[in-house]
């Protein structure tokens, strides 16, 4: 007989940080369950960056919780991520943006983050490459950076295993058996597995997950891209994550050149994970306008990923009220990957009945349910 205490669905950065937090905690026989390969999904088309700057209390303190776990990565659980604390830089061109990013700073100054307002001349001295037209103010936080999010999931992967847990991958879930609202199997590609908790962890793909067990995620995915400058010898460094806020444009430093990105709002939700060139031209628009000299570098690449996206693009996080022991982190809406290492914490607690470090109770789906939108608004 296949049984398990636990089962986690989905082989990301939240997966695996779930599953290593149970699994340190002392659950015996978790076991996460992959379809593919780990962290094949949304977590290693990342652009890796990682903050505490946001307009939500809860993702403040997720953020923040998350930063130190960062930091001390290589000691526990024990990897080398290539974290660049750096620093995130909004750039700020409308007067509402400046008024709310105003107040955004001074809750994540009450909670403990050193985030601050800039002039225009201080966020070009820390960012060279924009440009200052239009622009009217900028936040920056200097504990702010980015990582290597494919070393994050080896790094909770290994230290899962280390702790116990198994982890299969190329492992599909089929379906989900529940009976009188408690979960009593997941059925995968590789046979059943009898358990009473299921942790959704399936990012893009959590809502087909939530109803195989009468449980409404309501997730959409929408395609994000990215793309990579060839070397670029006399960029200054180090190079903020550099965001410019009215398009959505960024940038930060990738090995000798830049990573480039920035929302397409002409993507339609669906479930397309080719790249395509047809968002170059308003890429190109937004850079001429922000940051013009990279118009004369040239471009090696890049990859297409799936956001997870909810209607007030803040994450589900919680247990659902009908069907006992299902437990989801999803929706994360482009703030999964820098969430995750606080998530995990928050989700072993909840299966352990503990206090969570951050109530996350109004992150529960039974929000959107209710009309109780949480929007978070500082997003990229």
């Amino acid at each position: 007989m296949d049984a398990a205490e636990v089962v986690v669905i989905g082989g990301g950065v939240m997966g695996t940080s779930i599953a290593f937090h149970l699994a340190e905690a002392g659950v015996r026989r978790v076991v996460l369950v992959e379809r593919d390969e780990l962290g094949s999904g949304s977590t290693c088309k990342a652009a890796g960056g990682i903050r505490a700057q946001f307009s939500d209390e809860v993702n403040i303190r997720l953020g923040a919780r998350s930063l130190e776990a960062f930091a001390r990565f290589g000691t526990r659980p024990g990897q080398e991520i290539d974290l660049r604390r750096v620093g995130y830089l909004f750039l700020l061109s409308r007067a509402a943006d400046v008024e709310a990013f105003e107040r955004s700073v001074a809750l994540q100054n009450g909670l403990g983050v050193p985030s601050r307002m800039l002039t225009v001349a201080e966020a070009r001295r820390l960012s060279p490459l924009i440009e200052p037209d239009g622009l009217l103010a900028a936040a920056f936080s200097p504990d702010d950076g980015h990582c290597t999010p494919e070393s994050v999931v080896l790094g909770y992967a290994t230290g899962a295993r280390r702790h116990g847990a198994e982890i299969r991958t190329r492992c599909a879930v089929l379906g989900i058996d529940a009976n009188g609202g408690r979960i009593t199997a997941v059925r995968t590609s590789h046979g059943r597995i009898e358990t009473s908790t299921v942790v959704c962890a399936a990012g893009a793909w959590s809502a087909a997950i939530g109803a195989m067990a009468g449980v409404d995620l309501p997730v959409q995915p929408l395609r994000r891209q990215i793309v990579f400058t060839e070397p670029m010898p006399d960029l200054p460094r180090p190079v903020p994550m550099t965001i410019d806020f009215t398009t959505s444009f960024y940038f930060h430093g990738e090995g000798a050149g830049l990573m480039l990105g920035m929302s397409d709002p002409d993507e339609r939700p669906g479930f397309a994970l080719g790249y395509s060139d047809a968002w170059l031209p308003r890429l190109t628009e937004a850079i001429g306008l922000r940051a013009p000299r990279l118009l004369d570098v040239g471009l090696t690449g890049g990859w297409a990923g799936l956001y997870e996206v909810t209607p007030d693009h803040n994450a589900l996080i919680g247990e659902d009220r009908e069907v006992s022991r299902f437990l989801y982190a999803t929706g994360f809406s482009g703030h999964g990957f820098l969430q995750g290492p606080a998530v995990g914490e928050v989700i072993r607690d909840l299966y352990l009945g503990r206090e969570p470090f951050a109530d996350v109770a109004p992150l529960h789906a039974a929000r959107l349910a209710g009309d109780r939108l949480r929007p978070e608004t500082n997003r990229v």
